[in-house]
């Protein structure tokens, strides 16, 4: 009987020590953005990125090392975004109906120098559809 309770607290301990690696595991890559349409990760560090679609965020836990992501909204959703990311406004360009801003967000960090700045954070906005990415959009909308 000893033996058996011995097993069993070795089990859970083992158990636990396996659901803390995992719950850090799932902490450490959570996705940045939340409640989307749809998703996209970049598994590279430019616009030639391997992009891998999904309609949920955690799709990025059993992704490689991604480099970035973007999600997309229904929805003007500029103004939100700035406040949740905490993010200053860097420059602002519009190309055939889409306004992409370029931030930058210290809750986010890293990014890619763009014009002498530091941008890790861009919201693009057109029709009623927001796309937002860390740190670009990579390819096109």
């Amino acid at each position: 009987m000893r033996r058996f309770f011995g097993i069993i607290g070795n089990f859970l301990c083992v158990a636990l020590v396996a659901a803390c690696a995992f719950f850090l595991f799932a902490v450490l890559r959570s996705p940045v953005f939340e409640q989307g349409e749809n998703y996209t990760f970049y598994l590279g560090e430019n616009s030639s990125a391997r992009a891998v679609t999904a309609r949920s965020p955690l799709a990025k836990l059993f992704l490689g090392e991604v480099k970035g992501e973007s999600a997309v909204y229904r929805g003007d959703r500029y103004e939100e975004l700035v406040q949740k990311y905490g993010a200053n406004l860097l420059f602002t360009e519009s190309v055939s109906g889409v306004t992409s801003y370029y931030l930058y967000s210290p809750k986010l960090g890293g990014g890619l120098s763009l014009g002498g700045e530091v941008v890790n954070l861009q919201i693009a906005v057109r029709d009623g559809q927001t796309v937002v990415g860390t740190p670009l959009i990579f390819g096109g909308w």
